[in-house]
């Protein structure tokens, strides 16, 4: 008998009324902005009426990915669901989707088996249209930005420096370098131009950490968009343009709630890339998620020295949170490829690849254990082809760091499949203090903070900074923004800035090639490596098989 795919068991669930959903954490019905039976917003005076100490918070990451998979957002759902199942009230706060990866090569990202979120397919395309108002925000303030060029540059904007550009929430490699006000003066200044994905707009980064709508307007005041003659910034607040972008966020800014298949409650709320930005779930959705929720299941995205040290360095520092355990995500089968064995032979035991392998998982322990002294656990996402002696060598190799391995079947069986791992994050937050360290402090030169990340959390030697990001560095000191927490954009595949060097390598040296600042955000973005900020589409995308019926029923998401 053929397994379901991941749409079809999200069809059959008979979901909760919302309503119902918000009353079972004591979400009182006039904060509950419904958008159909299923979804709602949340007001924000949800969290100004609860006085209720927080909760636990629990984030989920996982070791470097590969094409194998980890299963990361399926565990985290079923990690929640699971604490339910043992008496727990717990919430979960996830990531949107974004349209781009949903029509592209990775499909869905509402979770997968029996451990998803529903309605899946709402969530995945437009749910409450939060991305189309970032969107939104972010292009009109492209649209004023040119407009006040266009109407007599009162600022001086040197339109060679111009490092804003317009955003759409698809992959469309057509459109990252263009050149726009053509077709005479009336039109325009003519310039070179280019579009971002909305996950990557600085606007979805400041909408996640904002904590209020207050704080939304002093963010969005301070997003630079371009330099004047004098090299001077110049802001969104310059252009009188913050007023109106909060006007388009004023809704979105509501957490969503929704369910997951088990009926658990779950924020999902915002979603910016995890490379070029933080890669978490809003501030906000969390804060709800925390106070009325006794757990509350969060995670971050890619690998732990992506996702993790951002949520932990950057997130948890500007919103004062604290995670009291981790739950790291690894599969036999991916450590096998981290080990050297190709994708196409990795049902066949493999002791020597996986012994291989191992340190990609053991350094991410570490780290969490050692550089930011928090309890964790490793969740092994099991497989039918893993094999007694497999489970059993990650198991050993994992207790020499002292730490415990769960064994997770939850995308095939649900919360049943991940009792011993709700046990075991219980355990570590009633049993086991963290003493929450950051890998840096804010004190440190900008050069200090990226050496830090590189050699602490990567397990590199050092930093090549290039001419032009030099300059950019100085332009930064000079203008004050030197005691920013820094934001690393790398690949996700690797420790290091070459996908290709796998496992755990050691002796590398990460590139800096330029070095720009999100004021808005609160930090400062560190390119290495080649990071795209507008993905293309694969040969044969996920779109080409989606479709729906005459009953408007959609198939083929995922």
């Amino acid at each position: 008998m053929g397994y379901l795919s991941d749409i079809e068991i999200a069809q059959q669930c008979k979901m909760k009324h919302i309503t119902e959903i918000a009353k079972t954490v004591g979400v009182d019905s006039e904060y509950v902005e419904q958008y159909g039976n299923y979804k709602a917003k949340i007001s924000l005076d949800a969290l100004k009426v609860n006085d209720k100490e927080d909760g636990k918070l629990v984030l989920v990451t996982a070791i470097t990915p590969t094409p194998a998979g980890e299963g990361k957002t399926t565990t985290t759902i079923g990690l929640a669901d699971a604490l339910k199942r043992i008496g727990k009230n717990v919430t979960v706060a996830l990531r949107e989707p974004s349209l781009g990866p949903v029509f592209g090569i990775k499909g869905g990202a509402a979770g997968g088996g029996y451990a998803q979120v529903v309605p899946m397919e709402d969530i995945n395309l437009h749910f409450t249209g939060d991305f189309h108002a970032i969107g939104a925000a972010n292009n009109l303030l492209a649209a004023m930005l040119d407009n006040h060029i266009q109407q007599g540059n009162e600022l001086g904007i040197d339109t060679r420096r111009v490092v804003w550009k317009r955003c759409v929430d698809m992959n469309d490699r057509q459109l990252r370098f263009v050149v726009d006000g053509l077709g005479g003066k009336i039109n325009g200044t003519v310039r070179e131009d280019g579009f971002d994905i909305t996950v990557a707009s600085e606007i979805m980064a400041v909408f996640c950490l904002a904590t209020s709508i207050l704080d939304l307007k002093e963010r969005l005041s301070r997003i630079v968009v371009a330099y004047n003659f004098e090299g001077k910034p110049v802001t969104a607040g310059d252009l009188k343009a913050v007023g109106a972008m909060t006007a388009l966020l004023k809704d979105a800014i509501k957490p969503n709630l929704v369910q997951t298949l088990e009926g658990t409650p779950a924020f999902v709320h915002g979603g910016p890339f995890a490379n070029i930005a933080h890669g978490c779930n809003s501030v906000l959705a969390t804060k709800m998620a925390l106070k009325y929720g006794e757990y509350t299941i969060t995670e971050a995205g890619f690998g732990a020295d992506l996702g993790a040290e951002k949520f932990l360095d950057i997130k948890c520092r500007e919103a004062g949170l604290t995670p009291d355990a981790v739950v790291i995500v690894a599969t036999i089968r991916a450590l096998k490829m981290h080990g050297g064995q190709s994708k196409d032979d990795l049902k066949v035991e493999n002791l020597s690849a996986l012994e291989k392998g191992l340190p990609n998982l053991l350094r991410h322990v570490n780290n969490i254990k050692n550089v930011y002294k928090l309890p964790c656990v490793v969740a092994l996402n099991r497989f039918v082809t893993d094999t007694d002696a497999e489970i059993k060598l990650v198991e050993t190799k994992c207790k020499e760091l002292g730490v415990n391995i769960a064994l997770s079947t939850v995308w095939e069986n649900g919360s049943k499949g991940g009792e011993e791992m709700a046990r075991e994050v219980v355990r570590l937050c009633e049993e086991e203090k963290g003493d929450f360290t950051f890998s840096y402090d804010l004190d440190m030169t900008i050069e200090e903070k990226i050496t830090a990340v590189v050699q602490k959390v990567y397990g590199g030697k050092g930093i090549n900074i290039l001419p032009k990001a030099k300059k950019e560095i100085e332009q930064l000191n000079a203008l004050g923004f030197s005691k920013l927490p820094v934001c690393i954009a790398k690949t996700q595949y690797s420790f290091s800035d070459n996908p290709k060097l796998l496992g755990a390598p050691n002796d590398f040296t990460v590139t800096v090639k330029e070095v720009k600042v999100s004021a808005g955000a609160g930090f400062i973005v560190v390119l290495t490596g080649d990071i795209m900020t507008m993905p293309g589409l694969p040969k044969h995308p996920a779109a080409e098989n989606i479709d729906v019926d005459e009953n408007s029923v959609i198939s083929g998401l995922f």
